[in-house]
């Protein structure tokens, strides 16, 4: 440890998951000389004052823009711990509006710096320096830094990746239907399979798209609070052209809070004003999603993120949904701060075999989705085609029979081609090695999922040419974002016109050629980081998968750049190439091979020379370019590499 330098304690209070920001800055504290006692994401605002008096700074994030709920206590907090010697710094989002009169109200609260909208590292540095000129270091205090290691975190549980026994399956089904009483309503297996054999299927749509009868599926995202408002948004998106529709559920639902979510449907409903994210379909219960599939007829999926996702998936599959979006590692390790992996993967071998169950009694297949998505910013290629074929491995052994993998596009266009190749090829390959040549395998492009053009036309080029790169890959369904993503949460205005913009790009991807050459290329690469990162997790197992998966994350064998979790060791660091790929500054313990890593430090060299970032200490200003060089418009044209 640098006893040379500030203590300056970060973290992000609320629930927000997003901790790109965070990372970056904290890499750019420990460049510079700081000592940084770094707390992640989904803290409450105690945590900061518990540690506050040891530290010389603390900087605190917020950026879901509900600063105002999550700081309510600071006055108080401030006059019972007495911190009168340590600096509060307090930035992100911090509002959903223009965030007018929050600098002020938040510095008479009592904090000495307020940034209320994004503010570049370099000020951020300057003014830390300048504010810490002259102020003694704090004290060493060993305390500070006990539990500090995300190793000493680990979950040691281990979870056996047999079939789940449908004894076991059985009694754990008891519990979960008697979470809330809507889950009383899916209780009959029989009857809930007799109604999804004659809704549309998603397995059957994607594999008429894979059989070549179909084109690329479109899918718009959506959730809204009232059955009747959503049935509506799903009727104006398939009118306009989406093939398969999905709900995204709300945040109350996400966290388990029915009766939170039961009070803002009430207040939706009597007001007429949406206070609620998503649709809350465990409150509104199996009846109603019936009735929402009795009137769209097109093949529904539940999107949600929710760490507890059995009686979840129990409802969505009653109400006739026909995909469940999920699973052990994307929905923990991008998502949560303390969710041991153990734990995820028990929960997520439920939901698996609640699916097959359907094939095993009533010969359906249902699709389960894996985010490859992640945290969406700079995610190697490799990375997200590793954990969809962990999550694939893990899906199969509870009997799954159709699995989507998912990839987040990164903005080079071969690159992007090249991981929905590999992610196909090395799905299948190793389901069938593993004796699941049965098991169908679809692949999922998301168009591109971190900050968004703030210009309008500009955002609207990323929508359709992304969907051109989406067409030339393949893939077999399509998620569509809005060139509104910079500033509003979408209407069904934009949705259908992304809709629109999105048909007119698959449109034009049919027609355009591949430049094979840089595609293989990328190929190459990828086969040997993928196979090399799956045997890190095999041989870390004994040839166990679940063991494999904990406790790769545990020694860093395998890892999810500027991922919130404190299982994830957060020693990866990615950036662009001078054509916009995404390859590894830093490779952590990841178990490549010395050739692997030389060929991505060779990759990097013509950007670091041209921009004159020689220096590894300096390697967090190039990830802050790449993130932010969309918002800011420097770059020429979408994809990167045109």
């Amino acid at each position: 440890m640098n006893t040379k330098g500030h203590v300056i304690l970060l973290g992000g209070v609320g629930g927000d998951c997003h901790s790109v920001g965070l990372s970056i800055l904290r890499q750019s504290l420990i460049s510079n000389g700081y000592q940084v006692k770094f707390l992640g994401n989904q803290n409450v605002l105690e945590d900061f004052f518990r540690l506050a008096g040891m530290c010389n700074t603390v900087m605190i994030s917020s950026l879901d823009g509900h600063s105002r709920y999550y700081l309510q206590g600071f006055r108080d907090l401030l006059a019972k711990y007495q911190t009168n010697s340590t600096l509060w710094y307090l930035g992100g989002n911090l509002a959903i509006d223009d965030a007018f009169g929050y600098e002020q109200m938040f510095r008479e609260a009592g904090f000495h710096r307020v940034f209320v909208k994004f503010t570049d590292l370099r000020t951020v540095l300057e003014t830390l320096k300048q504010d810490l000129y002259g102020v003694p270091v704090a004290p060493e205090v060993p305390a500070l830094w006990n539990g500090n290691s995300q190793q000493a975190q680990a979950a040691s549980a281990d979870v056996s990746e047999d079939l789940l026994p449908l004894e076991t399956f059985h009694q754990q089904r008891e519990k979960v239907l008697g979470q809330w009483p809507t889950g009383d309503e899916a209780r009959n297996l029989h009857n809930n399979g007799v109604y999804l054999s004659k809704v549309p299927q998603y397995a059957e749509a994607q594999l008429a798209v894979n059989q070549g009868l179909r084109k690329t599926l479109v899918q718009p995202r959506c959730g809204v609070a009232a059955v009747r408002h959503q049935i509506r948004l799903f009727q104006i998106y398939k009118s306009v052209g989406a093939d398969t529709l999905s709900y995204q559920v709300d945040s109350l639902t996400r966290n388990n809070n029915y009766v939170g979510a039961a009070e803002a449907i009430r207040e939706s409903e009597a007001s007429g004003v949406p206070t609620i994210n998503g649709f809350p379909v465990i409150n509104h219960g199996v009846s109603a999603l019936r009735r929402v599939m009795a009137e769209i007829r097109v093949p529904l999926q539940t999107r949600h993120s929710t760490r507890s996702p059995e009686l979840l998936a129990e409802i969505s599959y009653a109400g006739g949904v026909s995909a469940f979006e999920g699973g052990a590692i994307c929905y923990n390790i991008p998502y949560y701060k303390d969710y041991p992996l153990a734990e995820s993967i028990a929960r997520w071998q439920y939901v698996d075999r609640l699916t097959s169950l359907y094939h095993e009694q009533f010969g359906l297949v249902l699709d389960r989705e894996f985010f490859g998505v992640l945290t969406g910013t700079l995610v190697p290629p490799c990375i997200a085609i590793t954990t969809n074929i962990l999550e694939s491995i893990l899906a199969a052994r509870q009997g799954v029979k159709c699995i989507s993998v998912g990839y987040a596009e990164q903005g080079n266009r071969w690159q992007d081609i090249a991981a929905i190749r590999i992610m196909k090829e090395k799905t299948v390959e190793t389901l069938c090695n593993l004796g699941y040549a049965n098991v169908r395998v679809n692949t999922i492009f998301h168009q591109y999922m971190a900050a968004f053009p703030t210009e309008h036309k500009r955002a609207e080029e990323l929508v359709l040419q992304s969907a051109v790169t989406a067409a030339m890959s393949k893939a077999t369904r399509l998620l569509v974002k809005t060139p509104v993503e910079a500033f509003r949460i979408p209407t069904v205005q934009d949705n259908s016109h992304a809709i629109q913009l999105v048909r007119q790009g698959l449109h034009i991807g049919y027609e355009q050629p591949l430049n094979e050459p840089q595609i293989e290329a990328e190929c190459a690469i990828l086969r040997q980081e993928v196979d090399q990162l799956l045997e890190g997790v095999v041989l870390a197992g004994s040839g166990s998968i679940t063991k494999g998966i904990i406790r790769a994350f545990e020694r860093g064998l395998l890892e999810v750049p500027f991922a919130p979790s404190i299982y994830n060791r957060g020693e990866v660091m990615t950036a662009r190439d001078e054509k916009g790929a995404v390859r590894f500054l830093h490779a952590g313990k990841l178990p490549f091979s010395r050739e692997i890593i030389e060929w991505h430090r060779f990759q990097l060299s013509r950007r670091r020379i041209s921009e004159g970032q020689l220096s590894d200490e300096n390697s967090y200003l190039l990830v802050e370019k790449d993130i932010m060089q969309l918002p800011r418009g420097e770059y020429r044209s979408w994809p990167l590499s045109a």
